[in-house]
C-alpha cells in the first residue's frame, strides 16, 4: 500500500508530517492538554517510554520554547523535561534523554539529579507493548507497563503532581482504575479524538498526586495486590471481578479534543498542489536505533547464506 493512500485513510499521520511532529500521537497529547489544562505551571516534566520523541516534542513546543523565547528568559527558569526509554531516539531542543528502565529506582534516582533534588509535576507516558490482537492479554500487558511506570512515579513525582498514560480498555479496567486511585484524587479516562474509535486505547489522566499516608516506594506492588482482594491480604486474588454489582466502579469517561474535527476513523482526499499531483512527505525523524533492526539484519544476512548455499557445488558434482 502506498505512501498517498496512508495519507487520505489516517488524517493526523498525514498532519503530524505536514506540521513536523515524529508520530500522530503527538495529537493525543494536544488534545488532552487541552481538555484537562497538564501543562499549567508545569517546570519539571518525565516522558516515560518516550521513544520516538513525539510527545517530548508537544513537552519541548508548549513548555521549553516558549520559556526559552520570553522576554523575561533566564537560564535557570526554563522548564526541564527529561525523556526516557531503552532506546535511543534523535536529539529534540530542550529534552535530556536518558537511556534506561523505567522499573529501575537507580533511574529515578538520575532523573531526580537532573532536576537538583527536586521532583516532577508532571510524568506521561506513551508506552504500549507489541500488541497481539488478543484483546485480554494486550490490556493484562498494558496494565502492568503502566503499573511499572508507577514505580518511577512513586519516586519522582511531587504530591499534587498530575500522571498520564495510555491505557487498553477492558473487563479490568476498573481494577486499574481503583489501583491509580490509591495514588491520584482525582483519575479520569479520556479519549482523544485522534485516537481511533475502532481502537481500545484511551488515557488515564491521573491529578493531585497524593499518596496514602505512611507509603513506602518498595511497599508499591503490595499495595496494589490489596486492591484486588476483598477478603484481606490472606486472599491475593488480583481481580476486577468483585467490583461488579453492587460494589461496580463507575469511572469517568470523557472524550476530548475538537468533536467537530478530524474524525481518525475517516478517510479525507488529499490537497491538491500546482504540478497536479499530489506527493506524500516522508516521515520526520526515522527511529535512529529500532528494536527490530538486528532481527533484519540477521534476516538479510541468512538470507544472503542460503543464496551462497544454493549456487555452492556439491563435493559429488
Amino acid at each position: 500500500m502506498g505512501k498517498a493512500s496512508k495519507d487520505k485513510r489516517d488524517i493526523y499521520y498525514r498532519k503530524a508530517k505536514e506540521e513536523g511532529w515524529r508520530a500522530r500521537s503527538a495529537f493525543k497529547l494536544l488534545q488532552i492538554d487541552q481538555e484537562f489544562d497538564i501543562f499549567q505551571g508545569v517546570k519539571r516534566v518525565v516522558d516515560l517510554c518516550a521513544a520516538p520523541g513525539s510527545w517530548s516534542q508537544v513537552l519541548s513546543r508548549n513548555l521549553y520554547v516558549p520559556a526559552k523565547q520570553s522576554p523575561d528568559f533566564k537560564e535557570g527558569d526554563l522548564p526541564l523535561i527529561v525523556a526516557i526509554d531503552l532506546q535511543p531516539m534523535a536529539p529534540i531542543e530542550g529534552v535530556i534523554q536518558v537511556q534506561g528502565d523505567i522499573t529501575n529506582a537507580r533511574t529515578a534516582e538520575v532523573v531526580i539529579r537532573h532536576f537538583d533534588g527536586c521532583k516532577a509535576d508532571l510524568v506521561v507516558c506513551d508506552g504500549a507493548p507489541d500488541v497481539t490482537g488478543l484483546h485480554d492479554m494486550d490490556e493484562f500487558v498494558q496494565s502492568q507497563l503502566i503499573l511499572a511506570a508507577l514505580t518511577i512515579v512513586t519516586h519522582v513525582l511531587k504530591v499534587g503532581g498530575k500522571f498520564v498514560a495510555k491505557i487498553f480498555r477492558g473487563k479490568d479496567t476498573s481494577l486499574l482504575y481503583c489501583q491509580l486511585k490509591l495514588f491520584f484524587s482525582q483519575v479520569t479516562f479520556a479519549k482523544p479524538k485522534s485516537s481511533r474509535n475502532s481502537s481500545i486505547e484511551a488515557f488515564a489522566v491521573c491529578e493531585n498526586y497524593s499518596p496514602p499516608e505512611g507509603f513506602k516506594e518498595e511497599d508499591l506492588y503490595h499495595l496494589l495486590e490489596k486492591v484486588g482482594t476483598p477478603s484481606g491480604a490472606d486472599d491475593l486474588d488480583c481481580r476486577s471481578g468483585w467490583l461488579e454489582g453492587p460494589n461496580k466502579v463507575y469511572i469517568p469517561f470523557l472524550a476530548c479534543g475538537d468533536l467537530s474535527g478530524y474524525d481518525s476513523d475517516r478517510s479525507y482526499p488529499l490537497p491538491s498542489t500546482e504540478g497536479g499531483s499530489y506527493r506524500s512527505l516522508d516521515p520526520v525523524q526515522p527511529p535512529i536505533a529500532p528494536p527490530y533492526k538486528t532481527a533484519l539484519e540477521m534476516k538479510k544476512a541468512s538470507s544472503h547464506g542460503a543464496s551462497v548455499d544454493t549456487i555452492r557445488p556439491s563435493a559429488d558434482s
